[in-house]
């Protein structure tokens, strides 16, 4: 069904404002998926708060424009679907990397990350990076090692100490 202008302009606003707020953005050719894998993509998206969206490219050229995700407009071409994230930059690969290992119909033309168009053969590089909740896990893990190790040797010293005076205490009962 044919959009009219005003229809046009509200999927450009919508659009546009969902990639002002995105640190990163996924193009994938969904061409020879059927619904009910798209539905299964949508479902891993939406857990993931990835939202996707089909929108004609020409559209999605006019609302990208002058946004972060505007590096992504060459691979505009053919049936697309745009894949955002506005808090983690390595959902939108990860979403779509755990995809295809199962459909290969669907085909990566490629990531924009904080403005910087990433090719498709980095996808599994992205799709690895931890998240925003791991990598504060594994600072804090970092952060807490020396503190611990300290603390271990804060309780041996006085271990050791009673150890020694316990064997010398053995060695002159002996005597």
């Amino acid at each position: 069904m044919a959009l009219n202008f005003l229809a046009k302009k509200a999927v450009v606003k919508q659009i546009k404002s969902i990639a002002d707020n995105s640190v990163s953005i996924g193009v994938a050719e969904y061409r020879g998926l059927s619904v009910k894998e798209m539905t299964k993509l949508r479902s891993s998206a939406l857990e993931a708060d990835v939202s996707l969206h089909v929108v004609k490219n020409t559209l999605s050229r006019i609302a990208l424009k002058d946004t972060t995700c505007e590096c992504v407009t060459p691979v505009l071409t053919g049936a697309v679907v745009l894949g955002f994230s506005q808090q983690d930059p390595g959902s939108v690969a990860r979403v779509f990397n755990d995809f295809i290992k199962d459909n290969k119909n669907l085909v990566v033309k490629g990531l924009g990350v904080a403005g910087t168009f990433v090719q498709v053969d980095k996808l599994k590089q992205i799709a690895n990076l931890p998240t925003k909740d791991q990598a504060i896990s594994q600072i804090m893990y970092l952060m807490l090692a020396p503190t611990e190790k300290f603390a271990r040797l804060l309780k041996e010293i006085p271990t050791k100490v009673t150890r020694v005076v316990s064997a010398v205490s053995k060695q002159k009962n002996n005597k």
